[in-house]
């Protein structure tokens, strides 16, 4: 698919790699990007990548680290400047 085409019809590009497609993109006949559907990460493929990068293992309690972080940042539709 050209860029031109991919701009003139982006839902359609869009339904295309909802579909399951990658989708190469090209300029002047050279191409320039592919796109293909997002892949959810799980705590298996960050657990790899610490591990390539040389790191530690991912010690038992960092679900739970992780969890508290979350809870931190989440919110839950209240104002968190309110008491300031």
């Amino acid at each position: 698919m050209t860029a031109t085409e991919a701009s003139r019809n982006f839902s359609g590009l869009l339904d295309l790699i909802a579909a399951g497609e990658t989708v190469r993109i090209t300029r002047g006949n050279e191409p320039i990007a592919e796109v293909a559907p997002a892949r959810r990460r799980t705590g298996a493929d960050l657990e790899a990548a610490l591990l390539a990068a040389g790191l530690p293992p991912l010690d038992e309690d960092f679900e739970h680290d992780v969890a508290e972080a979350v809870a931190l940042v989440v919110n839950e539709g209240t104002d968190p400047w309110a008491d300031a």
